[in-house]
């Protein structure tokens, strides 16, 4: 589990571990789930689910 794993990073780096969750991933045929703010790594995720208020909607 990563909470904003990618926070801090600039966008050259926040790529390279998104192609490092999405690899393990499939290799290892495993759930990540990352906490995010940033729209276009979600977006870029098998899945989303979106939360507002602790709920998900």
């Amino acid at each position: 589990m990563g909470d904003e794993p990618t926070g801090n990073l600039d966008s050259a780096n926040t790529e390279i571990i998104f192609d490092i969750f999405q690899q393990l991933a499939h290799e290892q045929k495993q759930t990540i789930i990352v906490v995010t703010h940033d729209d276009d790594f979600a977006k870029r995720s098998d899945r989303t689910v979106v939360m507002s208020d602790g709920k998900i909607i």
